[in-house]
Protein backbone atom coordinates (compact mmCIF):
# COMPACT_ATOMS: atom_id res chain seq x y z
CA UNK A 1 0.00 0.00 0.00
CA UNK A 2 1.59 3.37 -0.93
CA UNK A 3 2.32 5.80 1.87
CA UNK A 4 -0.64 8.62 2.39
CA UNK A 5 0.43 11.98 0.24
CA UNK A 6 -1.52 15.07 1.27
CA UNK A 7 -0.41 15.93 -2.51
CA UNK A 8 -3.30 13.97 -3.51
CA UNK A 9 -6.09 15.67 -1.66
CA UNK A 10 -4.70 19.29 -2.34
CA UNK A 11 -4.74 18.33 -6.29
CA UNK A 12 -8.01 16.78 -6.40
CA UNK A 13 -9.28 19.94 -4.03
CA UNK A 14 -8.30 22.11 -7.14
CA UNK A 15 -9.38 20.36 -9.81
CA UNK A 16 -12.69 20.38 -8.29
CA UNK A 17 -12.42 24.14 -7.44
CA UNK A 18 -11.07 24.75 -11.07
CA UNK A 19 -14.36 22.72 -12.32
CA UNK A 20 -17.39 24.35 -10.47
CA UNK A 21 -15.34 27.70 -11.27
CA UNK A 22 -15.63 26.91 -14.92
CA UNK A 23 -18.82 25.88 -14.44
CA UNK A 24 -20.02 29.19 -13.11
CA UNK A 25 -18.51 30.76 -15.43
CA UNK A 26 -20.37 28.89 -18.23
CA UNK A 27 -23.59 30.09 -16.72
CA UNK A 28 -24.02 26.35 -15.77
CA UNK A 29 -24.32 26.40 -12.10
CA UNK A 30 -24.09 29.13 -9.63
CA UNK A 31 -22.08 30.10 -6.25
CA UNK A 32 -19.48 27.98 -7.47
CA UNK A 33 -17.42 29.26 -4.21
CA UNK A 34 -20.14 27.92 -1.92
CA UNK A 35 -20.62 25.05 -3.50
CA UNK A 36 -17.10 23.83 -3.01
CA UNK A 37 -16.52 24.92 0.74
CA UNK A 38 -19.67 23.28 1.04
CA UNK A 39 -18.41 19.98 -0.07
CA UNK A 40 -15.37 20.43 1.93
CA UNK A 41 -17.47 21.11 5.10
CA UNK A 42 -19.38 18.24 4.67
CA UNK A 43 -16.57 16.24 3.88
CA UNK A 44 -15.35 16.96 7.01
CA UNK A 45 -18.89 16.90 9.01
CA UNK A 46 -19.15 12.81 7.34
CA UNK A 47 -16.03 12.03 8.87
CA UNK A 48 -16.70 12.86 12.43
CA UNK A 49 -20.59 11.36 11.73
CA UNK A 50 -19.04 8.07 10.80
CA UNK A 51 -16.82 8.18 13.94
CA UNK A 52 -20.18 9.17 15.92
CA UNK A 53 -22.04 6.84 14.79
CA UNK A 54 -19.64 3.68 14.94
CA UNK A 55 -18.86 4.73 18.64
CA UNK A 56 -21.92 6.43 21.13
CA UNK A 57 -19.29 7.38 23.46
CA UNK A 58 -17.79 9.80 21.59
CA UNK A 59 -20.12 12.18 22.01
CA UNK A 60 -17.59 14.54 21.46
CA UNK A 61 -17.79 14.08 17.53
CA UNK A 62 -21.31 15.74 17.55
CA UNK A 63 -20.04 19.10 17.71
CA UNK A 64 -17.60 18.81 14.68
CA UNK A 65 -19.48 16.46 13.24
CA UNK A 66 -22.77 19.05 12.85
CA UNK A 67 -21.39 22.38 13.02
CA UNK A 68 -19.48 21.20 9.30
CA UNK A 69 -22.61 19.73 8.31
CA UNK A 70 -24.46 22.82 9.55
CA UNK A 71 -21.58 25.17 7.62
CA UNK A 72 -21.94 22.87 4.32
CA UNK A 73 -25.59 23.53 4.39
CA UNK A 74 -25.51 26.97 4.52
CA UNK A 75 -23.18 27.33 1.99
CA UNK A 76 -24.39 25.54 -0.86
CA UNK A 77 -28.17 27.52 -0.21
CA UNK A 78 -28.63 29.48 -3.23
CA UNK A 79 -28.51 33.37 -3.03
CA UNK A 80 -32.35 33.48 -3.22
CA UNK A 81 -32.62 31.52 0.18
CA UNK A 82 -29.14 33.18 1.26
CA UNK A 83 -31.85 34.80 4.14
CA UNK A 84 -31.69 31.46 5.94
CA UNK A 85 -27.95 30.60 5.48
CA UNK A 86 -28.07 31.95 9.67
CA UNK A 87 -31.08 29.36 10.26
CA UNK A 88 -29.65 26.73 8.70
CA UNK A 89 -26.49 27.18 10.32
CA UNK A 90 -27.71 27.47 14.00
CA UNK A 91 -29.64 24.28 13.34
CA UNK A 92 -26.52 22.48 12.94
CA UNK A 93 -25.06 23.45 15.99
CA UNK A 94 -28.23 22.96 18.06
CA UNK A 95 -28.76 19.38 16.98
CA UNK A 96 -24.93 18.75 17.52
CA UNK A 97 -26.18 19.78 21.25
CA UNK A 98 -29.74 17.78 20.98
CA UNK A 99 -27.50 14.45 19.66
CA UNK A 100 -25.36 14.94 23.25
CA UNK A 101 -28.47 15.20 25.04
CA UNK A 102 -30.16 12.04 23.84
CA UNK A 103 -27.49 9.98 23.95
CA UNK A 104 -27.50 10.21 27.81
CA UNK A 105 -31.05 12.09 29.27
CA UNK A 106 -29.84 12.31 32.69
CA UNK A 107 -26.27 13.31 32.75
CA UNK A 108 -26.59 15.72 29.61
CA UNK A 109 -29.40 17.20 30.55
CA UNK A 110 -27.51 20.54 30.49
CA UNK A 111 -27.17 20.00 26.59
CA UNK A 112 -30.87 21.14 26.28
CA UNK A 113 -30.39 24.57 27.05
CA UNK A 114 -27.57 25.68 24.82
CA UNK A 115 -29.66 23.58 21.71
CA UNK A 116 -32.71 25.32 22.66
CA UNK A 117 -30.88 29.21 23.29
CA UNK A 118 -28.72 28.13 19.27
CA UNK A 119 -32.07 27.21 17.89
CA UNK A 120 -34.27 30.28 18.68
CA UNK A 121 -31.11 32.52 17.74
CA UNK A 122 -31.44 30.66 14.14
CA UNK A 123 -35.28 31.63 14.17
CA UNK A 124 -34.81 35.23 15.66
CA UNK A 125 -31.82 35.98 12.52
CA UNK A 126 -33.70 34.82 10.20
CA UNK A 127 -37.26 36.20 10.69
CA UNK A 128 -35.28 39.98 10.85
CA UNK A 129 -33.31 39.38 7.73
CA UNK A 130 -36.70 38.17 6.03
CA UNK A 131 -39.43 40.07 6.76
CA UNK A 132 -37.57 42.97 8.96
CA UNK A 133 -39.79 41.48 12.21
CA UNK A 134 -39.40 43.13 16.19
CA UNK A 135 -38.00 39.85 17.56
CA UNK A 136 -37.19 40.53 21.12
CA UNK A 137 -40.26 39.28 22.49
CA UNK A 138 -39.72 36.09 20.25
CA UNK A 139 -36.52 35.57 21.68
CA UNK A 140 -37.23 35.62 25.35
CA UNK A 141 -40.45 33.61 24.30
CA UNK A 142 -37.86 30.78 22.95
CA UNK A 143 -35.78 30.82 26.15
CA UNK A 144 -38.48 30.31 27.77
CA UNK A 145 -39.86 27.43 26.19
CA UNK A 146 -35.86 26.17 26.68
CA UNK A 147 -36.40 26.05 30.23
CA UNK A 148 -39.66 24.77 30.12
CA UNK A 149 -37.92 21.69 28.09
CA UNK A 150 -35.53 21.50 30.49
CA UNK A 151 -37.83 20.87 33.87
CA UNK A 152 -40.55 18.50 30.89
CA UNK A 153 -38.20 16.44 28.83
CA UNK A 154 -37.26 12.81 30.06
CA UNK A 155 -34.75 12.80 32.58
CA UNK A 156 -36.05 16.24 34.04
CA UNK A 157 -37.12 14.71 37.67
CA UNK A 158 -35.75 16.62 40.03
CA UNK A 159 -35.42 19.74 37.51
CA UNK A 160 -38.99 21.99 38.28
CA UNK A 161 -36.18 24.70 39.29
CA UNK A 162 -36.44 25.21 35.56
CA UNK A 163 -40.36 26.11 35.39
CA UNK A 164 -39.46 29.27 37.37
CA UNK A 165 -36.97 31.27 34.35
CA UNK A 166 -39.33 29.74 31.98
CA UNK A 167 -42.27 30.78 33.12
CA UNK A 168 -40.72 34.26 33.90
CA UNK A 169 -39.00 34.48 30.41
CA UNK A 170 -42.34 33.53 28.68
CA UNK A 171 -44.35 36.42 30.53
CA UNK A 172 -41.46 38.67 29.54
CA UNK A 173 -41.66 37.46 25.93
CA UNK A 174 -45.46 38.00 25.95
CA UNK A 175 -45.28 40.88 26.82
CA UNK A 176 -42.82 42.16 24.45
CA UNK A 177 -44.71 41.14 21.52
CA UNK A 178 -47.20 43.50 22.75
CA UNK A 179 -47.68 45.86 19.89
CA UNK A 180 -48.60 48.65 23.22
CA UNK A 181 -45.22 50.37 23.52
CA UNK A 182 -47.40 52.03 26.82
CA UNK A 183 -48.20 48.55 28.32
CA UNK A 184 -44.43 47.41 27.66
CA UNK A 185 -43.35 50.19 29.14
CA UNK A 186 -44.66 49.51 32.52
CA UNK A 187 -43.21 46.07 32.59
CA UNK A 188 -40.45 46.02 33.88
CA UNK A 189 -41.58 49.11 36.93
CA UNK A 190 -44.25 45.93 38.03
CA UNK A 191 -41.67 43.40 38.30
CA UNK A 192 -39.68 45.76 40.20
CA UNK A 193 -42.31 46.66 42.61
CA UNK A 194 -43.70 43.09 42.75
CA UNK A 195 -40.13 41.92 43.95
CA UNK A 196 -39.57 44.79 46.27
CA UNK A 197 -43.15 43.41 47.70
CA UNK A 198 -42.38 40.15 48.15
CA UNK A 199 -38.97 40.66 50.43
CA UNK A 200 -41.03 43.16 52.37
CA UNK A 201 -43.55 40.41 52.60
CA UNK A 202 -41.33 38.42 54.15
CA UNK A 203 -39.04 40.43 56.46
CA UNK A 204 -42.85 41.55 57.92
CA UNK A 205 -43.97 37.93 58.56
CA UNK A 206 -40.59 36.83 59.87
CA UNK A 207 -40.33 34.12 57.00
CA UNK A 208 -36.80 32.44 56.03
CA UNK A 209 -36.13 32.99 52.62
CA UNK A 210 -36.29 29.34 50.69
Amino acid sequence: MRRYDPRLIIGVLLILEGLLTLLDVMNIVSNASGIFWGMVFAAGGLVFLYMLLNDRNSWWAAFPAFTLLGLAAASILPESLEDFDGLVFFIGLSLAFWWVYFTNTSDHWWAIIPGGVLLTLGVVSSLEDVSGFETGGLFFLGLGLTFMLVALLPGGKGRSWALIPGTILLVFGAFLGITDSDITGYLWPAVLIALGGYFVFRFFTNRPLE
